[in-house]
C-alpha cells in the first residue's frame, strides 16, 4: 500500500533539462520501458465514475495488478492509494483476486468486473535527485495506445510522480520548467479516464432529478449524499481496520438515519422507514467489537491513574482476561457484514433513495424555513428530555433517560448540520451546544456502562477469591464522574 501524488499532463516532449528545477539537483534518465496494462471495470463504468482503477500489469518493474483508490485533492494534484497484488504466471488471463475485488465492493455490488480496456505504453522515465542524492520525483513521458472494443487511440502524456516523503514543493518547481517547454496540466484524471473517452465514452450514469438551488429537498439531498458517498467510500478503510475508519462509517450512518427521521417534511417516512431500520442496524453491528475497546481503554485509564496502594490483588490480569474473553474477530466480523446481503441490499436502496427520493409536497420551499423548523422541533424534543432526566430520581431511571436525552443531542445536533448552510448562525450554535451537551451525556453513559464492567469484574474477582477492594474504589470515582456530568449538562443551553 502506497500514496501516489502526482501531477498530469497534456505534453508531446521532448522533456526539458530538469535539473536546477527547484531542489533538483541531478536527473537521471533511464532506458524506455513498455508496459501492458488491462483495466477492469463493470459494463456501466461504476469504477471510473468514482475515480477507482483496478487493472493488471505487464512488464516494467511493478508488473502486478494494481487498484488505486482516490485519497483526496489538494492544489490540483491528483493523491491516491495504491495497493497491489502478484500476478499469477501461470494464469495470463486470470480473474482480479478477491483482495482487491473485496476492496471495490460498495461500488461494484453484484455486478461483474469485466476487461474495459488495454493501454500499451512506452515510458520514457527521468528519475530527479536532490543534493546528497535523495530522490525527489520521477519524470515519465508516455507513449499510450489504448484498444477497446475494435477502436483504437493514441496520444503522449506527462506524469510527475512526487517521491516517498520528498517535499511537494518539488512538483512546483517542475512543473514551472515543463510548461515552459508546452506542457498544460491534463483534464482526464487517468490514463484510463481518456482511453475510455477517446475511444468511444464511458457509460454515463443517470443525473438525480435537479431540484431548486434554495429548496428544502436540494439541502436535505445534499446533505444525504454526502453521507451515503461517506458509507461508501470508506468501505475499503474499515475492511482493513484503518484508523477511524469503523467510527467515521458509523457516524455517517447514524447522521443519515438522524435525517430521515427529522426531515419528515421533505421525505415521506412511510417510505424511508426501512431505510432507517438497516441503518440502525449497521451502525449496531459496526460498534459490536469499538464499544467493548472503548469500554476497556476507559477502564484500563482508570486502573493506571489508581495509586499502588489501592491496587489491591491481579487487577490488571483479571482486566485484560476479561476483556479478551469478549474479543471477537472484528476482520472476519466486518468482512462479512459488508459482503452481506443485506448490506449490498441497503446500498442499493440508498442509491434509489437519492435518484428518485419520495418527497412531500413542502420539499421545494425554501430551505430555511423548512430545515429551521426541524431543527427548532429536535431542539424542543431534547429539552423535553432534559426535563423527564432530571425530574425523575437518582439512579438507574435517570440514568437510562439521560442516555435517552444524549441520543436527541445527536439528532438535533445532526438536524442542524443538515441546516446550516441554509440557516446559517443559528444552525452553526445548534450544533455547537448540542454537541457539549452530547459530550457531557456520553461521558455520563459510558460512566454508567463502566459502573456495570465494574460490579461484572468485582464478582468474577469474588468467585476466584481475589480482593474486590480496587473495583469498588473506581467504581466510586465513577459515581462521582458522573455527577459532575450530570451537574454540566444541567447548565449547559439546549440549542
Amino acid at each position: 500500500m502506497a500514496l501516489e501524488h502526482e501531477r498530469k499532463y497534456e505534453f508531446a516532449g521532448p522533456l526539458p533539462e530538469l535539473a536546477g528545477a527547484g531542489p533538483v539537483a541531478t536527473e537521471h534518465r533511464s532506458p524506455v520501458r513498455r508496459l501492458s496494462a488491462r483495466y477492469y471495470d463493470t459494463e456501466d463504468g461504476r469504477l471510473a465514475a468514482a475515480g477507482i482503477t483496478l487493472r493488471r500489469r505487464t512488464g516494467g518493474q511493478d508488473a502486478g495488478w494494481h487498484l488505486k483508490l482516490p485519497v483526496h485533492h489538494a492544489l490540483g494534484d491528483t493523491v491516491r492509494e495504491e495497493i497491489q497484488a502478484p500476478l499469477d504466471p501461470e494464469a495470463p488471463n486470470e480473474a482480479p483476486p478477491a483482495e482487491l475485488t473485496a476492496l471495490v465492493r460498495s461500488r461494484v455490488r453484484r455486478a461483474a468486473l469485466v476487461p474495459v480496456v488495454d493501454l500499451d505504453t512506452e515510458r520514457a522515465p527521468t528519475h530527479l535527485v536532490g543534493v546528497g542524492g535523495a530522490p525527489l520525483a520521477e519524470a515519465v513521458l508516455d507513449r499510450v495506445t489504448a484498444r477497446r472494443a475494435g477502436r483504437t487511440a493514441e496520444w503522449t502524456e506527462l506524469e510527475v510522480e512526487l517521491a516517498e516523503d520528498a517535499d511537494p514543493t518539488v512538483l512546483d518547481a517542475v512543473e514551472e520548467r515543463v510548461t515552459a517547454a508546452g506542457a498544460r496540466r491534463s483534464k482526464a484524471p487517468s490514463k484510463l479516464a481518456r482511453a475510455l473517452a477517446e475511444t468511444g465514452g464511458a457509460p454515463t450514469p443517470p443525473a438525480p432529478p435537479r431540484r431548486p438551488a434554495d429548496s428544502a429537498a436540494a439541502h436535505v439531498l445534499a446533505y444525504a449524499r454526502r453521507q451515503v458517498e461517506a458509507i461508501v467510500t470508506l468501505d475499503p478503510a474499515v475492511r482493513r481496520q484503518l484508523p477511524d475508519a469503523v467510527h467515521r462509517m458509523r457516524v455517517a450512518s447514524r447522521r443519515l438515519r438522524s435525517l430521515l427521521r427529522s426531515a419528515r417534511a421533505v421525505l415521506d417516512r412511510g417510505a424511508t422507514a426501512h431505510l432507517e431500520a438497516e441503518l440502525r442496524h449497521l451502525a449496531g453491528e459496526l460498534g459490536l467489537d469499538r464499544d467493548r475497546e472503548v469500554l476497556t481503554e476507559r477502564l484500563t485509564a482508570l486502573l493506571d491513574e489508581l495509586p499502588d496502594e489501592l491496587r489491591v490483588g491481579p487487577v490488571a490480569q483479571r482486566l485484560a482476561a476479561w476483556d479478551h474473553e469478549r474479543r471477537t474477530d472484528t476482520s472476519a466480523l466486518l468482512t462479512r457484514l459488508l459482503d452481506s446481503p443485506r448490506h449490498l441490499d441497503l446500498l442499493d436502496a440508498l442509491d434509489r433513495l437519492l435518484a428518485d427520493p419520495p418527497l412531500r409536497p413542502k420539499a421545494d420551499r425554501p430551505a430555511d424555513q423548512v430545515l429551521a423548523k426541524a431543527m427548532h422541533r429536535d431542539r424542543d424534543r431534547l429539552a423535553d428530555r432534559l426535563r423527564t432526566a432530571f425530574d425523575s430520581p437518582p439512579g438507574p431511571e435517570r440514568d437510562a433517560a439521560l442516555h435517552s436525552a444524549r441520543k436527541a443531542a445527536k439528532r438535533a445536533r445532526y438536524a442542524a448540520e443538515a441546516a446550516t448552510p441554509a440557516v446559517g448562525k443559528p444552525a452553526r450554535r445548534q450544533v455547537k451546544r448540542c454537541k457539549a451537551l452530547q459530550q457531557a451525556l456520553g461521558d455520563h453513559q459510558d460512566s454508567v456502562v463502566a459502573r456495570g464492567a465494574l460490579r461484572e469484574l468485582a464478582d468474577i474477582a469474588q468467585r476466584e477469591g481475589e480482593p474486590s477492594f480496587s473495583y469498588g474504589v473506581l467504581h466510586e470515582r465513577e459515581v462521582a464522574l458522573a455527577a459532575d456530568r450530570e451537574r454540566r449538562a444541567a447548565e449547559l443551553p439546549v440549542g
